[in-house]
């Protein structure tokens, strides 16, 4: 039993780790930080093995978390940094990359913010959404639309101050 239970693992890890530390590196723009969470996700599931229904679900989600604490670890090293008078800036981005769409998904409601990561991000079918975060279909759509309203309303409001 316990070899066919770290057979399974195995084979899961070897199926979906990839995958998931590739979209964490599309979040955090980091190869290091994003294989870190990705292996934490993994080892999160593997401590819960045996209770765990979904467990690429349970991944992603896990992962989104991971992926929003590092974001405001990042946030308060900003600010301290700004605090301390440096001009350094501390950011995950290159300059190539649009830290204002991620800031403004990191700002969402974490009952807005989980779908949008896992339907946009890891392109998840809103079905699949639905059974991950255990909410029905027409839920997940409506917080998609709220989101995607909420953002939307974000940006005309930064677009209408620029110069």
């Amino acid at each position: 039993m316990k070899r066919s239970r770290e057979r399974a693992a195995s084979d899961l890890f070897a199926a979906l780790y990839p995958r998931l530390a590739g979209w964490c590196r599309r979040l955090v723009d980091d190869d290091e930080t994003a294989h870190e969470i990705a292996s934490e996700a993994f080892t999160r599931l593997w401590a819960r093995w045996t209770a765990v229904e979904e467990p690429r679900g349970f991944l992603y989600v896990t992962a989104a978390n991971l992926v929003r604490d590092h974001w405001r670890k990042l946030e308060r090293e900003r600010r301290a940094v700004r605090r301390a008078g440096n001009e350094v800036a501390v950011s995950p981005y290159d300059e190539q990359a649009d830290p204002a769409v991620r800031l403004l998904v990191q700002s969402l409601p974490e009952r807005l913010r989980v779908p949008i990561l896992l339907h946009y991000y890891a392109d998840m079918p809103i079905r699949e959404v639905s059974v991950l975060t255990g909410r029905k279909e027409g839920t997940v759509k409506a917080d998609l639309h709220a989101a995607r309203e909420l953002l939307r309303a974000h940006l005309r409001r930064s677009l209408d101050h620029t110069p």
